[in-house]
């Protein structure tokens, strides 16, 4: 039998199944590079920004800054310098960083949810391919039966209903 199509997978499929998703490694790599000082960057900017990307180091910038705060309350000038340079700075740090860490970790669940939403409609393809293959062969066989020629040579067109 033969078939009217061929299916030929793309190679960006077995590629991307043996990578697997995207990783944060990986793009701290591309950004550090993977030398042992990209490494020890890598290694200690994640760390800092994991102890200070959180809600407890915002409470400890704010009671460093709220010490500085009597000094300054004697005018409206110190005041406002003092709000704008120490304690929002000190105190929004953290808490912006923890705002991203909750996207970011939104971000990786959405582009996880969506690397499998590819592979199960790359699944699905791939059956509805299989279906597509045997109804190639009951079409085929179907061919056979009414026109016996064609089931030598595809190309050939099936015969006129009266000429049998």
């Amino acid at each position: 039998m033969t078939t009217l199509f061929d299916y030929a997978p793309h190679p960006h499929i077995e590629a991307r199944k043996a990578k697997g998703p995207p990783k944060v490694r990986d793009a701290a790599v591309q950004v550090h590079g993977d030398s042992a000082v990209g490494r020890f960057n890598r290694k200690v900017g994640l760390r800092i920004t994991v102890i200070v990307g959180t809600m407890w180091a915002a409470y400890v910038f704010a009671a460093v800054a709220l010490v500085s705060l009597p000094d300054n309350v004697k005018s409206t000038q110190l005041l406002i310098l003092w709000i704008s340079s120490s304690f929002l700075q000190l105190v929004l740090l953290p808490i912006i960083i923890v705002g991203q860490n909750i996207q970011a970790k939104a971000a990786d669940n959405r582009a996880e949810a969506t690397y499998k939403d590819a592979a199960a409609v790359l699944e699905e393809a791939k059956q509805i391919q299989a279906h597509l293959l045997a109804q190639d062969e009951v079409i085929s066989k179907i061919l056979a039966t009414v026109n016996p020629k064609s089931a030598t040579d595809p190309s050939s067109p099936p015969e006129p209903p009266g000429n049998r």
